[in-house]
């Protein structure tokens, strides 16, 4: 499926123009029709998929208890 600059932008949250700076500096893959540019949303899910499970993954290194340390003394 072919999205517009406008609908990229909603999809990945970022503004307009960030995304039109991106399809020319080459960093996202875009087909120009003659009057816009149409970019391939399969392209993201990828990146999409492994940023959800980075962030579970911090999600749980935060959640984690820290461990009890086994030097501290009891001072009563």
């Amino acid at each position: 499926m072919y999205l517009t600059i406008q609908e990229t932008a909603e999809y990945l949250s970022l503004p307009e123009p960030v995304i039109e700076k991106l399809i020319l500096q080459k960093r996202i893959r875009a087909v120009h029709d003659g009057e816009q540019y149409l970019i391939n949303r399969d392209q993201f899910d990828i990146y999409l998929q492994q940023l959800e499970k980075y962030r579970q993954l911090v999600e749980e290194w935060l959640n984690e208890p820290l461990p009890e340390d086994p030097d501290i003394k009891d001072e009563d």
